[in-house]
């Protein structure tokens, strides 16, 4: 590894940078992948709010009966890209930026794309099986995803990052866990366990275990695989558009 990771005193929680070799294999500040997501998410939030969202999360957000008596499969994606009200996307675009920052700069920003795809799917999936009765929106699975592997990822690396941030990431995700108890009748918390645990078997998957890879270095292979999922995600936001205003 050429870099060493700890906790910015200044901002906790915030993982900070420090240079012990040449600089060449930092990232740049502005996570990429995670703030073109988030456009994504927020276009398709501008979309509900002009037409109405009750209409809207009709339209597009994850109806488990539509999904399993109408074959309407694309409900699993789509209903990861709407959400219920302006605090819901608030909070999510706000935890998705904190912790996709973190993501991009501790690993490659293909593994953010791939990693929160599959994560949603997988909310998506363990929220099918136990809630099927239980219409659910919002790309917390996904971000939850985005934690799992980071926690992965602070035990992995442990000799370059501090107990702090692997002790903020857990009790994020305690808050998370918790925060769903307390509000289970309008939180999917099997949405979000889904996407916890596949973001764990990610983690667990792909960051190598010999510390001294560096795991900002990825093959051509997952690059296109990382932009296939950021490509299918963006797909899924305008094909979420077009729904809503009932175009398709």
């Amino acid at each position: 590894m050429s870099l060493k990771y700890q906790i910015d005193e200044q901002v906790p929680g915030e993982v900070a940078v420090e240079e012990s070799t040449p600089v060449q294999g930092l990232r740049s500040p502005i996570p990429v992948y995670t703030s073109i997501l988030i456009a994504g998410v927020i276009a398709v939030f501008v979309t509900q709010m002009a037409t109405g969202m009750d209409a809207s999360i009709r339209s597009a957000g994850f109806d488990k009966q539509a999904f399993i008596v109408n074959h309407e499969y694309w409900r699993i994606l789509t209903g990861a890209a709407t959400h219920a009200s302006l605090l819901h996307v608030g909070m999510n675009c706000y935890a998705f930026y904190s912790f996709g920052k973190i993501f991009e700069m501790l690993t490659n920003r293909a593994h953010l794309a791939i990693a929160f795809l599959l994560s949603a799917l997988g909310g998506g999936v363990l929220s099918l099986v136990f809630a099927p009765g239980v219409p659910s929106v919002g790309a917390s699975g996904g971000i939850v995803g985005l934690i799992g592997y980071l926690v992965i990822y602070a035990f992995r690396r442990r000799q370059f990052i501090s107990p702090e941030f692997r002790k903020n990431l857990l009790i994020n995700i305690g808050f998370i866990l918790v925060f769903g108890l307390a509000l289970y009748n309008v939180i999917d918390n099997f949405g979000h366990v889904g996407g916890l645990l596949t973001g764990v078997i990610y983690g667990l998957i792909q960051i190598p275990s010999d510390p001294h890879v560096d795991p900002r270095e990825a093959n051509s292979v997952t690059e296109i695989a990382g932009i296939a999922a950021l490509g299918l995600y963006l797909a899924t936001c305008a094909f979420s558009i077009l729904l809503i205003l009932r175009i398709i």
